[in-house]
């Protein structure tokens, strides 16, 4: 996989100069410059859009350096697309502010993110010289989560099963010194896991439920993560169109190891728990069944109205868990519903929570990180569709509205209302590429979710 410094790199006396200025101060920046530049600069019509980036020549023969538009503030994006737009070769910024160095450093490394398992890359990204004002752990820690959650969901499900899926966090939990436990297959029935094992049962890659536990002192912060290596759907079958892309269906757990990571390696001080159950929904002759009635962790009985509303069920197992040890805060990251994305896109995860200041500490975060999110009621109104006549819940209501509330309330049910919990129904997909986002798999909400959670261990450490 491509590590997140191979193209920043020490300081080298040939790197180019990179100028980044907003609309606003082109004019300035063009005064500044030789008659040479700024004739250039206006002959080629430049108007310093964000993103957009000119090359500029030298004095003599050959390149010079890079002209780039960018917004106010710390624009990641917009140099996002430098590594692979620019020649091969060095590159220094001009006259950065610290914020705006690291966010040039962030974006540039997320811009030169190569997954090359299978296939080499043509060419070698740009390299950037790392910016002496940059905050360069917070760049290095943020790029490798993205990084883990990219190479995680790209990865296809022959190679990324529920064996491989915990080794990826028994080798994060080695690298910080973290415990990693692992319940395996009818293990669970015994530990109480009953959902999860019902769920991957059919698959012959035995389910497991993954647990990691870090730090000793300040706020219980326990991370629960879906992790569905592969959802044929069941028996409930998914077309062709509807499964090809079910690699990605552990794209919550690969947030949640990430998130670990990243609280991890900054030494937050927290008391942290990693909790993935991570299966194969797959289809054979002991796979549940539409209508089979299937006990819970917490003890609700559950009726599957589809076996294709799967994530739900096993999330309820490890929520259970998570509530169990009462922690400050519980965050569940998961592919659940289609009806999020056809609510708001493959770029907003759908917000949920029982707690109002949580909620909303995250999304004021996602603004300032530029990561954002979108909150969705836990409209009460709508519990009653979870009713079913001879189990205590169903998964799966035959009802066609609100799909991402039904999800979300489900696994409310599994979480007391006196612990504060968020949940986000997320893509971990860009379906097309962008600037510093390739297509493939995609971290949203991680930056926001880690600043909302340091601003809250800062906040506990100072009482």
């Amino acid at each position: 996989m491509f590590s997140v410094l191979d193209h920043l790199i020490a300081r080298r006396s040939a790197a180019l100069p990179l100028s980044a200025v907003t609309k606003a101060d082109l004019k300035a920046w063009l005064a500044a410059q030789s008659d040479a530049v700024a004739a250039w600069v206006r002959a080629a019509g430049f108007k310093a859009e964000p993103g957009a980036h000119l090359l500029l020549p030298a004095a003599g023969d050959g390149l010079g350096g890079v002209l780039l538009g960018v917004e106010s503030g710390a624009d990641i994006w917009s140099y996002g697309g430098l590594p692979t737009a620019l020649p091969e070769g060095a590159y220094r910024l001009v006259d950065a502010a610290p914020a705006a160095a690291t966010a040039a450093a962030l974006g540039w490394a997320l811009g030169g993110y190569v997954f090359d398992r299978y296939k080499k890359p043509k060419r070698a990204p740009a390299a950037l010289v790392w910016p002496g004002n940059a905050d360069r752990a917070a760049v290095e820690r943020t790029a490798a989560a993205t990084f883990l959650v990219r190479d995680l969901v790209n990865t296809p499900a022959e190679d990324l099963g529920p064996a491989e899926l915990a080794a990826a966090a028994r080798r994060v939990a080695k690298a910080h010194g973290a415990r990693c436990s692992v319940i395996v297959g009818d293990a669970l029935l015994g530990a109480g896991y009953p959902m999860i094992h019902a769920v991957g049962r059919a698959s012959s890659r035995p389910p497991r439920l993954i647990d990691l536990r870090w730090g000793r002192r300040g706020l219980r912060i326990t991370l629960v993560g879906k992790g569905v290596c592969f959802d044929s759907g069941g028996l409930d079958l998914k077309s062709s169109g509807n499964m090809k892309l079910m690699k990605k269906d552990m794209g919550g757990a690969a947030h949640v190891l990430a998130l670990g990571q990243m609280i991890m390696a900054a030494g937050l001080k927290v008391r942290l728990r990693v909790l993935i159950p991570a299966v194969e929904n797959s289809v054979s002759a002991n796979a549940f069944r539409p209508l089979d009635i299937l006990p819970t962790r917490k003890g609700l009985t559950v009726e599957i109205g589809n076996t294709d509303a799967e994530g739900r069920l096993i999330l309820c197992d490890a929520l259970a868990e998570a509530d169990r040890e009462k922690p400050d805060l519980i965050v569940d990251c998961a592919t659940l519903t289609g009806a999020a994305r056809v609510a708001l896109g493959p770029e907003l995860p759908a917000l949920f929570g029982n707690d109002d200041a949580a909620a909303e500490a995250l999304l004021r975060h996602g603004l300032i990180e530029r990561d954002p999110l979108w909150r969705l009621p836990l409209h009460p109104g709508y519990r009653r569709q979870l009713d079913s006549k001879i189990a205590d819940l169903n998964n799966a209501p035959d009802w066609p509205f609100a799909g991402a509330i039904i999800g979300a309330l489900f696994l409310a049910e599994f979480v007391a209302p006196e612990t504060p919990w968020l949940h986000l129904d997320m893509m971990a997909w860009n379906g097309s590429g962008r600037p510093g986002r390739p297509e493939g798999g995609e971290a949203t909400g991680l930056r926001a979710l880690y600043a909302m959670i340091a601003e809250r261990a800062a906040a506990a450490r100072a009482r």
